[in-house]
């Protein structure tokens, strides 16, 4: 299975890293498109931060650029999980500004809803991507196992205790009970 994961994963980093690529070249063939969403972000952004950009073409670039940066991550298989979700998150409101069908007239409509769909198809594939644990179980999975584990390996040592007590009670009544009758033995034999 792991080549087809690292082959998966190469097509599917390839389009990010190709088109991000472009789009840092030449941000202002996106700026336009892009200007629906960051006029919303942009004033957000200023009030998190002052420092921060929110001009349309340096976030178009700044987006771009980290498409580029999670694509090669995700095709060459390090940090494939983080990278895959750092693409989703970022394909999101690409794909809203980039490919509103809804709002076109028909002859652009087809063309956007095909793109639209082939974002949504990309998206899947992220998602499972970034769940992606390459047949290791999970954190969750480790997580509560470790916790079942260790909660076994308590009640052992309470079972085990509890074992040890009851023998000690036992032997300690046994050699009593030896101790008490060779005192009594003692005193019925004359010296």
């Amino acid at each position: 299975m792991k080549p087809v994961r690292a082959a998966a994963r190469a097509m599917l980093g390839a389009i990010f890293v190709v088109s991000g690529a472009r789009i840092v070249l030449n941000p202002d063939s996106k700026v336009a498109a892009a200007k629906r969403v960051t006029d919303k972000v942009g004033p957000m952004l200023e009030k998190v931060d002052p420092r921060l950009p929110s001009d349309a073409r340096t976030l178009v670039r700044v987006k771009a650029a980290s498409d580029v940066a999670a694509g090669l991550l995700l095709a060459t298989g390090r940090l494939t999980r983080p990278a895959a979700a750092v693409l989703a998150a970022g394909l999101v409101p690409t794909t809203v500004a980039g490919h509103p069908f809804w709002s076109m007239p028909e002859p652009e409509r087809t063309q956007h809803e095909t793109h639209f769909l082939k974002n949504l198809g990309l998206l899947g594939g992220l998602l499972l991507a970034a769940v992606d644990t390459q047949g290791k179980p999970g954190l969750g999975y480790r997580t509560s196992h470790a916790l079942d584990r260790s909660q076994r390996s308590v009640s052992r040592a309470v079972d085990r205790s509890q074992r040890s007590a009851r023998r000690a009670v036992r032997t300690a009544r046994r050699e009593a009970k030896i101790a008490a009758m060779s005192a009594a033995a003692g005193r019925k034999l004359p010296h």
